[in-house]
């Protein structure tokens, strides 16, 4: 079970460019978590870009990679939106939307040549973002008595879970973060407690 995934680091926008017989390719990679965020994103660019030819796009939602979209706005059925997506694919990234921006320069390119514009300036922009590891996590929620409160937090210093709330009472409740491989273990550890 895969429980983790690559993606580009969150509020940094890496940028690429590629130009080719006059033609510019502007690319942009944005960390994305939402195709809601996807289509505003799209739809900022656009509006900034105005005055470019096609704003073409690739994205790839979800740790387990099965959320995708390519467009070519326009452009030739396959050059510009595939090639983007491959070049995520190539690196095996998620939740990231690459956006290329195209200002023709009065040349046509022929497919081949707009297929290897928009791939180089996917890539260009991947080759200055921060590519990073993240954890499919999985919330465990656990009620104890405050008597227990030693050994809850025992197993917690030992599995080194990330503790997303906690409220010590009565009855105390903890809500844990783990990565999804190791879920399964916390929870029987923590229902051990209980006997």
């Amino acid at each position: 079970m895969e429980d983790s995934y690559k993606t580009i680091k969150e509020k940094i926008v890496s940028e690429g460019y590629y130009t080719e017989k006059r033609s510019k390719f502007l690319a942009f990679a944005h960390h994305v978590e939402t195709v809601d965020e996807v289509k505003e994103i799209i739809k900022q660019y656009r509006k900034k870009y105005y005055d470019a030819r096609h704003v073409c796009y690739a994205y790839m939602l979800g740790s387990d990679r099965l959320e995708f979209r390519a467009n070519d706005d326009g452009e030739p059925s396959s050059t510009a939106g595939k090639p983007i997506l491959g070049q995520i694919n190539s690196l095996e990234l998620t939740n990231i939307l690459i956006i290329v921006v195209r200002y023709y320069g009065g040349v046509n390119l022929g497919t081949s040549g707009l297929i290897v514009a928009y791939r180089e300036a996917a890539a260009d922009a991947l080759a200055h973002a921060e590519i990073e590891e993240r954890l499919v996590e999985e919330i465990v929620s656990y009620s104890f008595t405050y008597p227990m409160m030693n050994d809850v937090m025992r197993i917690v210093k030992d599995m080194e879970p990330r503790i997303v709330s906690q409220q010590f009472d009565n009855t105390c409740e903890i809500k844990l973060a783990i990565r999804k491989s190791m879920a399964e273990q916390l929870r029987e550890r923590l229902k051990k407690l209980s006997f």
